[in-house]
């Protein structure tokens, strides 16, 4: 027994260790292998899944990671079937950040209520963890992230803002190395080559099939995956070193993000002629931008599971196959022109996401491969030519 569990025991039953006998019906011990064997907690907003065996909890969550986001993208592309609406991408965000603000500060009463046991609407969320510069970085890059996003849709397809977003390995990779100094290995180069084909050749494809592409379009949505890669690394960094809770990173990049864009809005007038034509569709928008709001926060939260129950490949690989029905959805339900240039070039991105996860498993370095050439060099006959002779 090391000296922090012998602390642990004397605390729990407030006498030293040596005035108690540490026999098999000690209640000291039965104390201790029942916390040994508690599962680690899983909670999805107020819902414990804890309890459930892990084929249980990888199936909520994977269904829930399914439902939400197949509804969310859905939500998204029939908003912007709305005639006149694309112009309007940045206001769709500002109310998508509106409703994100008061998702978290449910979610943060939720969480201090569950851990003061007080009343819902007297308990007080926990102090900031995170200093608040950081802060303002971040919700400079969730601004550009979300509402780059959201405008791409109105000058590219649903599926090929769909396929850049599967390639957010390219700049994640980029981001690490150079945010966070990380080192990577052949696997994870070769799926960023896989992405970098695959997506050039869809693009190509949309620019030839689709009447109204638009550069400015993978512009927009190429800056939102640059702001999402940075996002990531600093959000995991700040994470990481002041043991935030997530609920506290999303509601406070939120909300200073919507402080951002409602200033520039006004600024620019754009605001006003956005909230005008809202209120001339309140349902298309603001009724069913409630609803794609919602998806979206949700989503987020099984998708947390999912890494916390069964790992984060796996959840890489859940998220994957989710896109890919997404896609196929979005062709069924909305008219649009389909060339098989699209699917080769969507498997190649395939190819290169699964090289992805199978390096999370398979830490291939480049020293592992110079040792293997290396050995398949000495297995090799040194003096092919002489034995050449002697058989002469």
């Amino acid at each position: 027994m090391g000296d922090g569990q012998a602390g642990s025991v004397i605390s729990i039953n407030g006498s030293a260790g040596g005035q108690l006998p540490a026999t098999s019906n000690s209640p000291t011990l039965t104390r201790k292998s029942s916390v040994a064997e508690l599962p680690p907690e899983l909670r999805i907003l107020c819902f414990d899944l804890t309890h459930y065996n892990r084929t249980t909890q990888f199936l909520l969550s994977c269904a829930g990671v399914f439902i939400l986001y197949i509804l969310y993208g859905y939500l998204q592309e029939l908003i912007f079937t709305v005639e006149g609406f694309k112009p309007y991408g940045w206001f769709l965000t500002l109310v998508q950040f509106g409703y994100y603000i008061g998702f978290g500060l449910v979610e943060r009463r939720l969480e201090a209520y569950r851990t003061g046991r007080r009343s819902l609407w007297n308990v007080e969320p926990a102090p900031r963890c995170i200093p608040m510069k950081t802060y303002l970085v971040l919700a400079a890059l969730t601004l550009g992230t979300m509402g780059l996003s959201n405008s791409s849709l109105g000058y590219l397809n649903y599926p090929t803002q769909v396929i850049f977003k599967c390639c957010k390995l390219i700049p994640v990779l980029v981001g690490s190395i150079l945010i966070q100094g990380k080192r990577y290995g052949p696997l994870n180069f070769a799926a960023a080559i896989c992405m970098c084909i695959g997506l050039a050749w869809f693009t190509l494809a949309d620019s030839q099939m689709t009447p109204n592409f638009n550069l400015l379009g993978v512009a927009m949505i190429s800056g939102a995956l640059l702001c999402d890669a940075a996002i990531g690394n600093v959000q995991e960094k700040a994470m990481r070193e002041h043991k935030a809770p997530s609920s506290e990173v999303v509601f406070y990049s939120y909300g200073l993000g919507f402080v951002y864009l409602f200033v520039i809005m006004l600024l620019t007038g754009n605001f006003f002629s956005g909230f005008a034509f809202c209120l001339e569709h309140p349902l298309q928008t603001f009724g069913y931008g409630f609803l794609f709001s919602l998806s979206g926060y949700l989503g987020i939260q099984f998708v947390l599971a999912l890494v916390r129950s069964s790992g984060a490949p796996i959840a890489a690989t859940v998220t994957t196959a989710r896109k890919a029905v997404t896609i196929a959805f979005s062709f069924m339900l909305f008219s649009k022109p389909f060339t098989v240039q699209y699917l080769w070039s969507g498997l190649v991105v395939v190819l290169g996401i699964y090289l992805n996860v199978y390096s999370k498993k398979n830490k291939l370095t480049f020293a592992d491969i110079r040792s293997r050439f290396k050995q398949l060099g000495s297995r090799l006959p040194r003096s092919p030519s002489r034995k050449f002779l002697i058989e002469v």
